[in-house]
């Protein structure tokens, strides 16, 4: 689906007067990193050097808009945003993105249960699913469905958690992700997490997929897919057409949150070190959030990177040092819940 939004601006994301300037200065007390004289251990300073000392980095969030505890919630984008459906329901917030129709479907780790089948990575696909879902117009590309054997087929649009399906059952679950993805239309809070800038295209159905295709599609089919390393306007362009797709048909008084998932690349297929790229692809991410956040007054940023980055490396990470721990999310979640809900 292409753009209808306007040219992405070139100009400054904030323009203020001096005495606006010498007002910010004044009330944000999160405003300064290093005072000299100051002991780096006082944990009552407001001075950055100070606070990225503790163990859990706690930014100042200062939110455009809150959340009633009546409002509806639907979570979109990468795993991370499985970690945000759990601590809102877990508070009594109703969360159309959790689907219990999806509990009946069998993952391939036999240990997962009924997360991460609405997982969408990147900001095309969650575009793709979006679009599918509430425009009346819009048709799934049943073509971008791959026979594998003379029973399974693979769907690149889903999360790979799934096993592979006969056609029939391959067409079942995708109906019943797009009744899922339909629901957004009945929420006022969307949360949006942005996971990856790598991304494959299906050449033949022209159209971005999910995830990565399965080796035993690539093999014999060589010309089909091919991989994108995007750029900040593909991104910026997928973005403000998701917000014009919601604003067509959502939540008359929609607000969204969007972040970026800290959940780093498990590998890369540029030629890029797979940090390098990593830092690439959530830079760039993060930067368009803002930038989209800056054109929208109903989206706002939350820093759930940034407090991952900035907390001690031991207590937020586990030991493969790309799944954040249990205590890290929960930090990250009761902040969350205490800067938007009311």
């Amino acid at each position: 689906m292409p753009s209808t939004s306007p040219e992405l601006d070139t100009r400054s994301i904030y323009v203020a007067k001096s005495t606006e300037v010498s007002d910010n200065w004044l009330k944000n007390p999160a405003n300064r990193w290093y005072k000299a004289g100051l002991s780096p251990e006082d944990n009552a300073s407001q001075y950055a050097f100070q606070r990225l000392r503790q163990p859990w980095f706690t930014p100042r969030i200062t939110p455009k808009f809150k959340f009633a505890r009546d409002d509806k919630f639907y979570a979109i984008g990468s795993c991370f945003a499985r970690g945000i459906e759990h601590a809102l329901t877990g508070r009594g917030v109703a969360v159309e993105s959790m689907a219990p129709e999806f509990a009946k479907l069998q993952p391939v780790n036999k240990e997962v249960t009924g997360l991460g089948f609405t997982n969408k990575y990147n900001t095309f696909s969650i575009l793709n699913e979006l679009h599918w879902a509430l425009d009346p117009e819009a048709a799934f590309p049943v073509d971008s469905i791959f026979q594998i054997t003379e029973s399974t087929w693979f769907d690149p649009h889903c999360t790979p958690t799934l096993e592979l399906a006969g056609f029939s059952e391959t067409l079942n679950r995708r109906a019943l992700m797009q009744t899922v993805a339909k629901r957004v239309e009945h929420c006022r809070g969307l949360i949006m997490t942005l996971g990856l800038v790598e991304v494959w295209r299906d050449c033949e159905a022209d159209v971005y997929t999910n995830c990565t295709p399965i080796r035993s599609i690539l093999k014999p089919n060589p010309n089909r897919y091919e991989f994108h390393l995007t750029s900040f306007v593909e991104n910026w362009n997928s973005l403000e057409s998701i917000h014009a797709l919601l604003t067509r048909y959502g939540h008359p008084d929609l607000r969204i949150v969007v972040t970026v998932s800290p959940v780093p690349l498990m590998a890369t297929f540029s030629k890029m070190d797979v940090v390098a790229a990593n830092n690439y692809g959530k830079s760039l991410l993060r930067t368009v959030a803002e930038e989209w956040a800056a054109a929208h007054q109903n989206v706002d940023y939350f820093p759930s990177y940034e407090i991952v980055q900035n907390s001690n490396r031991e207590a937020v990470w586990e030991a493969d040092l790309r799944h954040v721990t249990g205590a890290a999310v929960q930090h990250i979640m009761d902040l969350f819940l205490q800067s938007y809900l009311e």
